[in-house]
C-alpha cells in the first residue's frame, strides 16, 4: 500500500487549495472516487493510484512524464486517458476526450465510472441553476454511455449497485436512467 499512499500524498499536495463547484475540496472528491473503487472490490494498487491521480495532469502542473517517473507506465497511461487536453478549443476537447474514453483501458473506465458517481452525488451541494446542473448531468450521462458496455458483465458485480445510485440521481433530475447488463 506504500504506492497508494504516495499517490494519495502527491494528489493531496498538488490539489491543495483547489475547491470544486460544489464547495468541497478536491482531495475529498479524490477520496470519494477511491472509496468507490474499494467498494467495488478493487484491491489493485495501481488502479487505486489511478483513482487518486485521475485529475492530476488536467488540473495541476503535473505532467504525464512526472506521473510516469514516479508511478510507472500503467498508472501514467490510465491517468493520461482520463485527462482532457485543455490546449484544445472546448468542442474539439470534448470530441477528443470522448474518443479517449472509448479507447481507454477497462481500468480507466472503472475509475471514470467512480468519478461520475462521485460527481453526481456531489451535485446536491452544487449551487448552480437547474439548467447548468442538467448540462453537467447530460455530459456525465454521455460519458457513462461511452464506457458502460465495457463495464458490463465484469468480475465486479457491485458495479450494478453503483449504477443504481447513479440512476437514482438521474431520476431526481427527470433524466432517463441507464440500463446495464451484469453477471448477477
Amino acid at each position: 500500500m506504500e504506492l497508494v499512499k504516495r499517490a494519495e500524498l502527491l494528489a493531496r499536495k498538488k490539489h491543495a487549495g483547489q475547491v470544486r463547484k460544489d464547495g468541497t475540496t478536491y482531495s475529498k472528491h479524490l477520496e470519494d472516487v477511491v472509496n468507490r473503487l474499494k467498494s467495488l472490490g478493487v484491491i489493485d494498487e495501481e488502479l487505486l493510484c489511478g483513482g487518486w491521480l485521475h485529475d492530476i495532469i488536467e488540473n495541476t502542473d503535473t505532467s504525464f512524464d512526472n506521473v510516469y517517473e514516479q508511478f510507472g507506465n500503467r498508472i501514467a497511461v490510465i491517468v493520461s486517458s482520463l485527462t482532457k487536453d485543455k490546449t484544445l478549443p472546448r468542442k474539439k476537447r470534448e470530441y477528443t476526450y470522448n474518443i479517449q474514453l472509448k479507447e481507454a483501458s477497462f481500468d480507466a473506465k472503472l475509475i471514470k465510472l467512480c468519478d461520475i458517481s462521485a460527481d453526481l452525488s456531489d451535485l446536491k451541494n452544487y449551487d448552480a441553476s437547474k439548467s447548468k446542473k442538467l448540462r453537467d448531468i447530460k455530459q456525465k450521462k454521455h460519458h457513462l454511455n461511452i464506457i458502460k458496455s465495457d463495464l458490463e458483465n465484469t468480475d465486479y458485480p457491485k458495479i450494478a449497485t453503483l449504477l443504481e445510485t447513479i440512476n437514482q440521481t438521474l431520476k431526481r433530475y427527470d433524466q432517463r436512467t441507464i440500463s446495464f447488463q451484469t453477471n448477477s
